[in-house]
């Protein structure tokens, strides 16, 4: 998880509830995992879309 231990894990959740409140955090989770799906859907469009130029281009 991006070189992360558990301790820093913990720390970095301790400090977003302080700073968010324990009511915004699923909030934020869901915003970010939508955010994180709509990045990939345009990813993987991205690249159909290359590899439909690549056969295009044959």
């Amino acid at each position: 998880m991006f070189g992360l231990g558990w301790p820093e894990v913990a720390i970095i959740l301790a400090v977003a509830i302080l700073i968010f409140g324990p009511k915004k955090i699923p909030e934020l989770g869901s915003t970010l995992g939508k955010t994180l799906r709509g990045f990939k859907e345009g990813l993987n469009k991205a690249e159909d879309e290359h590899e439909k130029d690549e056969d295009y281009r044959g």
